[in-house]
């Protein structure tokens, strides 16, 4: 078993495997794994190769701009970042709370974010490994795969996605990078004929939303022991909940809780982020280690994300949503659910969620309101914080007189999930990886324990399937016992 996730004992004398690059996630990175001579890993990493570099990018440039620009670090989960540099620009110009139209259409904007994004993943970069099995064939396991045996099911995947751009379309003025959330509020209102556009659709949606948690419940439920004990690990948990201690993904206090589901703390306010959060640094990764301070580096990482914000939250405020929570608590006798595939069926809780809280917004009078933007006195520093799809972001930023950017940092969900990651890669490389042959399905095992933490791997998104793959099995002396490469077309090629 490996002990130590960061250290091996003469690597040089280890063999080495290395996936590279990772497939059906967003970005790039690859996996390394350390084998003894009795093929038992000694080490298990997820390195990032990219260079984000957004923060060094945007010192110079004035705050206005901040929500526009950094958008550009993903083209997936663009309003997430657009929403938290709106809410980090809110305190630069001294607004504490914006109008309730201004929030509201914030609040829709964003739900229709986090519906695109979870319907994106779960139908398009997940379903293949969960309704085909992670050992069916290459040209099979996508999502044409899907589209030829679940045609109706791969149609709800795109139309329930498409709903959810519409939604940003009318809000943020464009699909991609749109330009609505401005600091102290917003640029623009729903009128009338926009309202009613949503609306036509809204019930099916919901009702496709209900569907998609009762597959992923019966997936889940058809192989229990693999799902509950795949990739599974204990971990700490941490996310927004509003003062009721309800489920929230716009505005409220940070609650971290402990593998046992005791607090770490709660109720904490953003601002204060940096009393609690320390980020760590690896040599071999471009993404940092988060962990909460008070634990320390050792014991203190966590998860962030759908499953996590399932297991911190009391309640959810909308109706169906709220009843699937309570059939999926359970899973673990009334304890935290740890089990990695289960972040599905967390995500599609959330998926129908959101699909509630758009209705909800749809029949609010605020959303035709006209009081979109308040203004205050200049603050030289500013903090954001929002629940993105794969979890918490933070958006930090200082300015000048001139309200010109001096620093910037941003703490984004994914790099949040780092540690978790490579625990559950080293969980799959221990007890599935054997002997010195090696395998498209071994390969593919260690994906689907990624891909459940819905990856942004550099917050850009990047073709996905479209890259060469290639591992190779090295002994101890450096000799090659085996290679396994998929190209481009999906084609597996073996060899030594």
């Amino acid at each position: 078993m490996i002990s130590n996730l960061e250290t091996a004992e003469n690597p040089e004398k280890l063999k080495r495997v290395v996936i590279e690059p990772l497939t059906r996630v967003e970005g790039h990175g690859k996996v390394t794994l350390l084998l003894d001579e009795n093929n038992q890993i000694r080490q298990a990493r997820l390195h990032i190769v990219e260079f984000r570099g957004f923060e060094k990018f945007i010192q110079g440039r004035p705050y206005w701009e901040l929500p526009v620009l950094v958008q550009r670090l993903c083209g997936i989960c663009p309003v997430s970042h657009h929403l938290a540099a709106a809410k980090a620009t809110d305190m630069l110009v001294g607004v504490k709370q914006i109008t309730p139209t201004a929030e509201k259409i914030r609040r829709l904007m964003h739900f229709g974010q986090t519906l695109q994004s979870h319907a994106l993943h779960f139908f398009h970069l997940s379903s293949p490994d969960l309704l085909f099995g992670y050992d069916d064939e290459v040209r099979h396991r996508n999502i044409i795969g899907v589209i030829e045996d679940y045609p109706e099911l791969a149609k709800k995947g795109v139309l329930l996605r498409k709903y959810g751009q519409e939604v940003i379309r009318l809000t943020a003025g464009k699909r991609v990078h749109g330009t609505g959330a401005i600091p102290g509020g917003v640029n623009k209102s729903l009128n009338t004929d926009d309202r009613n556009y949503l609306q036509k659709d809204i019930k099916q949606i919901i009702e496709w939303g209900e569907d998609a948690v009762e597959l992923i419940k019966t997936i889940y439920h058809e192989h229990p022991d693999y799902h509950r004990d795949f990739a599974s690990i204990q971990s700490n948990s941490m996310s927004l909940v509003n003062a009721r201690g309800e489920h929230e993904l716009y505005q409220g206090g940070l609650r971290a809780r402990d593998a046992q589901g005791g607090d770490i703390f709660d109720h904490v306010d953003g601002v204060r982020y940096e009393d609690y959060l320390c980020e760590a640094v690896k040599p071999w990764s471009y993404m940092k280690f988060p962990f909460i301070q008070s634990l320390g580096q050792e014991q203190g990482w966590y998860r962030v994300g759908p499953l996590a914000r399932i297991n911190n939250c009391e309640s959810l405020s909308t109706e169906r949503a709220e009843q699937q929570r309570l059939e999926f608590m359970p899973l673990e006798n009334g304890q935290p659910v740890h089990a990695t595939l289960a972040t599905h069926w967390a995500r599609m809780i959330e998926l129908l969620h959101c699909a509630e809280a758009i209705e909800q917004l749809l029949h609010d009078e605020d959303i035709l309101g006209h009081d979109l933007l308040l203004k205050g006195d200049m603050q030289a520093r500013g903090i954001g914080v929002i629940e993105a799809p794969r979890g918490t972001l933070f958006h930090h930023y200082e300015i000048d007189g001139d309200g010109v950017v001096q620093k910037a940092n941003l703490i984004v969900s994914t790099t949040q999930n780092n540690q978790a990651i490579n625990e559950s890669i080293r969980q799959v490389a221990n007890n599935y990886l054997s002997g010195h042959e090696l395998t498209e399905p071994m390969l593919n095992q260690i994906e689907v324990a990624i891909r459940a933490y819905d990856p942004c791997l550099s917050c850009a998104t990047h073709a996905l399937g479209k890259m060469p793959l290639e591992i190779e099995l090295l002994d101890a002396d450096g000799n090659s016992l085996s290679r396994i490469r998929k190209q481009a077309s999906g084609e597996i090629c073996l060899g030594r």
